[in-house]
């Protein structure tokens, strides 16, 4: 079992910059894949990034590619995701979730991941 917390979401103007992060419990977290994952009012949770359970794979959604960057600290059982650039439309709710994983790969689809937090409020305002 495994418990994810975020935090560090908030307002900011666009360009701006957040660096979110996600607390894991339990001694085995890092034998998770972690991922970010996003959902914008109205709209259907979506992918943006994730990070392989040695932190040595990274993938990202295009649409953050080069504004986003996701990274785990192993000793503090923390993944973050510092978001740079900002734009109204990353605006949403970000979840961070973990997945058990036998290699060292990185996951992209939602239904891969056994554990989620319940989410940290990012907005942006133009």
């Amino acid at each position: 079992q495994v418990q994810l917390v975020e935090s560090g979401g908030g307002l900011v103007q666009a360009g701006g910059s957040l660096r979110l992060s996600c607390a894991a419990s339990g001694r085995t977290a890092n034998s998770y894949a972690m991922g970010w994952f996003r959902q914008a009012p109205g709209k259907e949770r979506e992918f943006v990034a994730a990070i392989s359970r040695s932190g040595g794979r990274l993938y990202y959604t295009d649409s953050v590619k080069g504004r986003f960057t996701v990274s785990r600290d192993s000793a503090k059982n923390t993944v973050y995701l510092s978001l740079n650039s900002l734009k109204p439309e990353d605006t949403a709710v970000y979840y961070c979730a973990a997945k058990l994983a036998s290699s060292d790969i990185t996951y992209s689809s939602q239904a891969r991941y056994d554990y989620w937090g319940q989410g940290t409020q990012v907005t942006v305002s133009s």
